[in-house]
């Protein structure tokens, strides 16, 4: 299996990339930073209008080799920076989609001079025209007051009926507030539920998702829960020990995880798992891999994501002993 996969690199997604093998990564997912002036323990958002452009065109020109020629992508971004990103990636694929992500924000207060900003502005592009896209993943199913309006004989078996309808370019999901269950500790953490549609459609099972700015960890959760692989960067050792975490939390059994529980997944997994994070400079020897790291940019293996869970586990073979049958549960590796 490959060192790169189901993997997380604590570093800049530039000097990361080269780990990454041209041709290798069936959806490239990612939310860079918008450049509004946030705080990401960094100054990447922080940046020059032409320099902020001129980054964004060098992480695009850097990521899009390691595309499959049938891959696509996501990139989230503001309205403020969508008009010239979109421009740019119209150069090297074909766009499908703007989607717009209508946050729910609340109508309260906001700016007098101007229509309150309430969405984020997501590019779907893909490299050809035999681009991989599932729309039966990703439908919506109809309510059952629709059903029955629909109940004339010409509908009955309908696969649109049956399975939903397409989603619209238009999604309409509340941001993650305060209070709500899935929040971390990240500024812009995007819901699962508008990630897991992306990887779903646009990424085969057992595929590999590639975010080259993870930030709080959803792209590799979402990849993790829907039976996908994943790999990345981010570069706030903060947020590598917050998507760290995440990613160490079980994962429900379900069919769609059977796709990642190859041989080579599973003889990972019976690895003993290093430390989630290694910072620098916390003694000699961390100081010391440091250096070779800085001389060798590959001899660094990241951390590895806690793997996902078998489906189900594997029963023992089984004794039977006074007419009673005795069952042992065997789990491949640890989670």
């Amino acid at each position: 299996m490959s060192a790169w996969l189901d993997q997380v690199f604590c570093e800049d997604a530039l000097e990361g990339l080269r780990r990454i093998p041209d041709g290798s990564i069936d959806l490239i997912l990612t939310d860079p930073p918008y450049n509004l002036g946030k705080d990401y323990g960094n100054a990447s958002d922080q940046q020059p209008a032409d320099d902020f452009l001129a980054w964004t065109e060098r992480w695009v020109d850097a990521a899009l080799p390691k595309l499959k020629e049938n891959g696509s992508l996501y990139v989230f971004t503001t309205w403020r920076s969508a008009p010239e990103i979109f421009v740019m990636l119209k150069r090297r694929m074909t766009m499908m989609n703007e989607i717009i992500w209508d946050r729910r924000v609340p109508s309260m207060g906001g700016t007098v001079r101007s229509f309150t900003s309430v969405h984020d502005t997501i590019g779907f592009f893909v490299r050809r025209k035999d681009y991989y896209f599932d729309l039966d993943a990703v439908r919506i199913p109809y309510d059952a007051e629709t059903k029955k309006a629909r109940s004339r004989s010409i509908f009955i078996g309908a696969k649109w009926l049956e399975q939903g309808y397409n989603p619209k370019d238009l999604w309409s999901v509340s941001r993650l507030h305060r209070q709500h269950a899935e929040r971390v500790d990240h500024p812009t953490q995007k819901p699962l539920e508008i990630i897991e549609r992306m990887v779903k459609a646009s990424c085969p099972p057992g595929g590999v998702v590639l975010d080259l700015f993870m930030g709080s960890g959803t792209t590799a959760v979402a990849a993790r829960n829907t039976g996908r692989h994943f790999t990345g960067f981010e570069l706030n050792p903060d947020y590598c020990r917050l998507l760290a975490e995440r990613l160490a939390l079980p994962l429900a059994p379900g069919p769609e995880a059977d796709a990642l529980q190859v041989p080579a997944a599973r003889a990972r997994a019976k690895r003993p798992a290093p430390p989630a994070v290694e910072q620098q400079g916390s003694d000699p020897k961390a100081r010391a891999r440091s250096k070779v790291r800085a001389a060798d940019p590959g001899t660094d293996p990241g951390f590895l994501a806690a793997p996902p869970k078998p489906a189900g586990a594997k029963a023992a073979a089984r004794k039977r002993t006074a007419g009673k049958t005795v069952a042992a549960a065997m789990i491949d590796g640890p989670e």
